[in-house]
Order: structure tokens, then sequence, then C-alpha cells
């Protein structure tokens, strides 16, 4: 593995403008110890045509005061002395700057004793010409002492002159040589500064690409993952909401279709209490009891036809009872599933869960009390049953006529026994009845809730899936941005 690829990259940019400033700094150095090295060469460039200028001066300066010394012996008129008088002070003015020039060369210092020896020569020649006359002065010359003097103060020259030329061609040589190198190491450094600069660049946006790239490609992976997620949460949602308006709807018939059984429930037991009074009235009037068969037989047939009502109502009851077990067993299941979701919703699905928790508890509260409620309106119909057979058992005796009054007695006695049992369990039907329809209003008031829990979901997978569809873009985005031959 790369370990480049473990660094952060404010260490890769450090890393990279460090060795490029490296690059440049060593060009910088080596270029400014060059150019250092050719101005102070330069320098000496300067000093040795300067030398060499010096000597050319002083050289002519001597013929010069040479030149006036023979005019002056040749005529003897001091006018010819000019020369000789402007260079004496010349002499000791470029002599001292000769000194100057030359005290780091102790050879190129010897011409003082030869220009003095010459200019006392000189001063010597022009005195004897002056006081003895020319002949005087010519012996002098004739001695070739000055001619000699002037032959070595002009070898010196000629050897400084050469060493100074030398010196000219060594350091012309110097010079170029560091400008040679100076120039390459400019050309080159700069060269490879900017290699340096291109590859570190290329390294630092091809190692940023890649990592970018590949974080890009996660998220947009988590994010294609997460948009189906939502997409799947959404669509579920949507089907929990309109299941549980379902729902909703039929909890609200079956709590209608209840408190219809209950008011059923609360007539059947009203008129069997009517038939038990009846009943008594018809046992203490048995001097009316011919009378009384007509009506009795109306009260019979009446509870007949009240028997088959109740008859059809247990019936009834025992279908909305069907649907209500139906419904509980949906229900249970339903708060299952819902909490199934909730668990994996995580907490965002707590709330949920506790509702389909209590939603469950309902449930099996409604389908133990639908147990019960069957169980009541078995009994029921066996006392129907019971009772229907007692009043057509009345309705024979009442055509066979009074021989069996006293049969009718105990028929009119067993039957105020059965209304009372009847209406005792019309009057149980009738709680359980209520109890149920509590119990129902309980289920709508939980239904309700997990109705709104499911529009809140689905609200919220909309809003989860419209941040996944942003988050998917801006990752193609930065894809774009990044490797634009990956982003399509």
């Amino acid at each position: 593995m790369n370990p480049f690829s473990n660094w952060t990259v404010g260490r890769r940019l450090i890393f990279g403008f460090g060795l490029s400033a490296a690059v440049l700094v060593v060009v910088a150095i080596v270029s400014y110890r060059n150019a250092y090295l050719l101005i102070e060469n330069n320098g000496w460039v300067a000093h040795s045509h300067q030398v060499r200028i010096v000597l050319a001066d002083l050289l002519s300066e001597l013929k010069d005061a040479e030149t006036g010394q023979r005019g002056y012996l040749l005529t003897g008129d001091d006018v010819y002395l000019e020369p000789y008088r402007g260079a004496l002070g010349s002499i000791q003015t470029t002599l001292a700057e000769l000194r100057k020039l030359t005290v780091d060369n102790q050879d190129q210092q010897n011409l003082s004793q030869p220009i003095a020896a010459k200019l006392a020569e000189l001063k010597q020649t022009i005195e004897l010409r002056r006081s003895q006359g020319f002949d005087a002065a010519l012996k002098i010359v004739q001695n070739n002492s000055g001619k000699a003097t002037m032959d070595e103060i002009r070898g010196i020259a000629a050897d400084a002159d050469r060493e100074e030329r030398d010196l000219l061609k060594q350091r012309s040589d110097e010079a170029r040589a560091s400008a040679d190198m100076t120039q390459f190491i400019i050309l080159w450094g700069g060269f490879l500064g900017t290699l340096a600069v291109i590859a570190i660049g290329w390294l630092i946006t091809r190692s940023l690409a890649n990592q970018i790239g590949a974080a890009v490609g996660l998220v947009r992976s988590s994010a294609a993952e997460l948009q189906a997620a939502a997409n799947q949460q959404a669509s579920g949602a949507k089907e929990q909401a309109t299941a549980m308006a379902e729902i909703s709807t039929t909890i609200s018939e079956l709590l209608a279709s209840s408190r219809q059984i209950a008011e059923s429930a609360q007539r059947v037991a009203h008129n069997a209490e009517e038939t038990a009074n009846a009943a008594h009235t018809g046992h203490g009037s048995v001097d009316m009891t011919h009378d009384s068969i007509s009506g009795i037989r109306r009260q019979v047939d009446q509870i007949v036809s009240h028997m088959l009502e109740l008859g059809k109502k247990s019936q009834e009851i025992g279908a909305v009872l069907d649907i209500v077990s139906e419904l509980a067993e949906q229900t249970n299941i339903l708060a299952i599933n819902a909490t199934i979701e909730a668990a994996g919703a995580g907490e965002s699905g707590r709330r949920f869960a506790v509702v389909a928790e209590e939603i469950r508890n309902l449930a099996d509260r409604v389908g133990g009390s639908t147990k019960e409620v069957r169980a009541l309106i078995d009994d029921v119909r066996s006392a129907v049953n019971t009772t229907v057979m007692a009043t057509e058992t009345g309705s024979k005796a009442v055509d066979a006529g009074s021989r069996q009054f006293g049969d009718l007695a105990s028929a009119f006695k067993q039957i105020a026994d059965l209304v009372a049992t009847t209406t005792e369990a019309a009057r149980e039907i009738e709680l359980s009845t209520k109890q149920q329809s509590s119990a129902v209003e309980q289920v709508n008031v939980a239904v309700a809730n997990v109705t709104q829990a499911s529009v809140e979901t689905e609200t919220s997978a909309g809003q989860t899936l419209q941040t996944v569809s942003q988050m998917s873009g801006l990752s193609k985005d930065l894809l774009r941005i990044i490797k634009p031959h990956m982003a399509a």
C-alpha cells in the first residue's frame, strides 16, 4: 500500500510545496553564489584594465618627460621643458595610483626605483645642459644609463601588462564558466523545479481524486440504497395509512352496530319486563281468564314475535361478533407488523411501537369480550328457543280452554321465570354490548393515533426521500468535478 495515500491533504500540500520550494532555494543559492562570483570577477577584470591603463599612462608620462628633456638638450630653450614639467606631477600621481592598485602584487611595485632613477637622470641632464652646456649633458646621455633605465621600466611595465592580460584571460574564462554554470543551474534547476511541481501536483491531484472519487462513489451507492429504502418506507407508510383509514371506517361502522345492538337489547329487556308483569297479572286474575285469553294470546304472539326478533338480533350479534373477532385478529396481526416496522425504524418508531402494543392489547381484550358475548348469545338463543316452545305450549293451552287453566297458571309461572331469565340475559347482553362499544371506541382512538403516526411516517419518509435525492445530486456534482468521465 502506498504510504502517501495515508497522508492528509495538508501534509501532502506541505510536502509538495516544500519540495518545490527546496528546489527553488537550491537554484537561488547556487545562482546567487555564481552571480556573486561573477560580480567579484568583473571587479577584478575592471581592476586589471585599470592597472593596464595606469601602466600605459605612466609610460606615456615618462615618454613626455623624456621628450621634453631631449628637446631642451637639443635647443636649450625652456619652452621644450613644458612636457617635462607637466609629466613630473603626473608621474608621481600615476605612480601613487599604481602602488595602490598593485598592493597585492609585489613584483608590480618594483617600478618605483627605476622611475626614480630615470627622473633623476632626466633632471641631471637638464641641469648639466643648463649649467655646463650641451656637451656635458650629451656625455650623460651617451653612456646609455638613461636608456637602460627606460628599458628596465618598459620591461617591468610589459611584464606587469602581460601578467594583467593573463589575469584578464583567466578571469574572462572564469566569468564565462560562472555564467555558463549560472545559466545551466537556472535553466535545468527551473526545469527540474517545474517538473517537480508538475509531478507533485499530478500525484496530489490523482491521489485526492482517487480517494475523493472512491468516497463519493460510496456516498452515491449509500444514497441509492437509502433512496430505495426511503421509497419502500414511503410506499409502506402510504399503504399503512390507507389500511388504517379502512380499519378506522370499519371500526366506526362496528361502533354504530354495537350501539344499535345495545338499543335493541334494551328494548328486549323492556319487553321482557312488560311480559313478566303481564304474566303476574294473568296469574292474579283467574276470574278474568276467558276475557284475558285473547289478550294473553296477543301477548304470547307478541312474545313469540319478540323472541323471534330476539333470535334474529342474536344471530345478527353473532355475525357482528364474527366481524369483531376477525377485526381483532387482523388488528392483532397489524399491530405485530407495526411493532416489527417500528423496531426497524429505530428511535423514531418507539412511539409507534407503544401505540402498536396498546392496539394489540386492546385487540386481545376485544377478542376475549367477543368470546364472552358469544357465550351469552348462545344462552340467549337457548332461552329464546325455550321461550318459543313455552309460548307455543301456552297457545295450545289457550286453545284447549279452561280445563287446563291450572296448567296455564303453571305455564304462566314458567313464562314469568323464563321472561325473568330472558330479561337478565338481555341485561347482560346490554352490558356486554356497552363494554364492547367502549372497547371499540378505544380501538377507534388507537387506530386514529396509528393513522396519525402513519401520516407522520409518510411525511417523514417523503422528507427523507427528498434529502436522499439532494444528497445523490450533490454526490453526482462532486463526482463530476473530481472525475467527469465517471459522473455519467
